[in-house]
């Protein structure tokens, strides 16, 4: 598929940066061209190919979350996490824990600012909203981090 050859490294850069595992990156491109091969789409392009596999990465960090409190609820050790270790992992849990409390649009508003620290107007054109909207949903998001980086104690 000229599409995969074409832009597949580019998607899973960006599904890498997201989900910080190689494995889990190959895996979300692997499944995106399947899938688009599986409907005869074969006439894809970079930024929807951006847009479909930021969706099925936000998807994952919201499902390892899930699992992660199914585990605590159900008093089971939960793996140890790697937050207290790395500061930019410790980030990166914020992100996942805010994500999983936004609609689909503002997260993916936030993948494309805080991950692949895109512009305002980059991220207005890849959406297809207007800039104010990207800011109104960019400023959601400061105020659920605050609310959350308090509600941890100060904590990221």
């Amino acid at each position: 598929m000229e599409s995969y050859e074409r832009y597949g490294p580019a998607v899973r850069r960006k599904c890498e940066r997201m989900l910080r595992s190689p494995e889990d990156a190959e895996d979300v491109v692997q499944s995106l061209f399947v899938d688009l091969l599986s409907r005869g789409r074969t006439d894809v392009d970079l930024p929807y190919l951006y847009r479909a596999a930021t969706n099925r990465c936000l998807n994952i960090m919201r499902d390892t979350q899930r699992r992660l409190r199914l585990l605590e609820r159900e008093h089971h050790a939960a793996p140890e996490p790697r937050a207290m270790i790395d500061d930019r992992v410790a980030g990166l849990n914020l992100l996942a824990r805010i994500v999983e409390r936004l609609d689909a649009q503002t997260a993916e508003v936030l993948v494309y600012r805080f991950l692949d620290e895109m512009e305002l107007e980059e991220i207005a054109g890849l959406t297809g909203v207007s800039r104010k909207t990207v800011s109104k949903r960019l400023k959601k998001i400061e105020a659920m981090a605050e609310r959350l980086g308090e509600k941890d104690g100060g904590a990221r």
